[in-house]
């Protein structure tokens, strides 16, 4: 069985830094997969790589059995990828509705059809009381869910979510765990940057561990929290890693 994404042997330099160095992992249909390391290792780069931002040096990525090495980022998105960012910024001015409709638009030009995607995604990331706000009006944690409402009115069938938990309070963190766990549940791939260990330990069905641009580990969550390599690289004891 072909895997929604595949991601084979993926190297990326900026001058004679090796941002991504033959990395290869895959994640299927209804599935999480996580992506740890040290800042500097290569994450983001990688989900550059992914969406068309930017250009391998090697290496190929396909979706659903097609390459998507070098195509433009917004035609990766109507292929099905959608992506949300660490840093968020909304258009401030702009309604929180018609934040997610720029989204939409990445679908249909029809205005009414934008909107009613845009109220649809809204709806399931629990936003739609807040729909004619401005978005400078939301707290952090509702800035994230407009982050990923807006990736899901283009229509995805792979979502990479980056830092999902960054930066809200721990009374926000379990509703954001529920909605990447609704969007399994909804037969969505989920590739998910996280520092939150725990978060990541208790949704991802694989992990993809980094260093240094490096792949050091992926498999199932409890081979990869006793992997040395991964202790010694990102975990730092055997008893964090536990």
């Amino acid at each position: 069985m072909t895997s929604l994404l595949e991601v084979q042997g993926v190297t990326k330099r900026f001058g004679g830094l090796t941002a991504n160095s033959e990395i290869t992992f895959d994640a299927n249909a209804g599935e999480i997969v996580g992506i740890i390391g040290p800042n500097g290792a290569g994450k983001s780069t990688l989900f550059d790589l992914i969406t068309g931002f930017e250009r391998a040096d090697a290496g190929e990525v396909r979706l659903d059995g097609r390459r998507i090495t070098g195509v433009r980022p917004d035609r990766i998105c109507a292929l099905g990828v959608g992506r949300t960012f660490q840093k968020l910024k909304p258009f401030a001015d702009m309604t929180v509705a018609e934040n997610v409709m720029v989204g939409a638009l990445a679908r249909t030009h029809r205005m009414r059809e934008a909107r009613d995607r845009a109220l649809e995604a809204l709806a399931f990331v629990d936003l739609l009381e807040r729909r004619d706000r401005f978005a400078r009006e939301l707290s952090t944690g509702q800035r994230k869910r407009l982050e990923l409402a807006r990736a899901l009115a283009t229509g995805p069938r792979l979502i990479l979510m980056d830092e999902v938990t960054g930066g809200v309070d721990q009374r926000t963190i379990p509703g954001l765990i529920e909605l990447v766990l609704s969007l399994k549940a909804r037969g969505l791939a989920v590739v998910l940057i996280e520092h939150n260990m725990a978060v990541m330990m208790r949704i991802a069905d694989r992990i993809l561990a980094l260093h240094a641009g490096r792949r050091i580990a992926f498999g199932p969550p409890a081979e990869v929290r006793q992997d040395a390599l991964v202790v010694d690289a990102y975990l730092g004891s055997a008893d964090h890693a536990a």
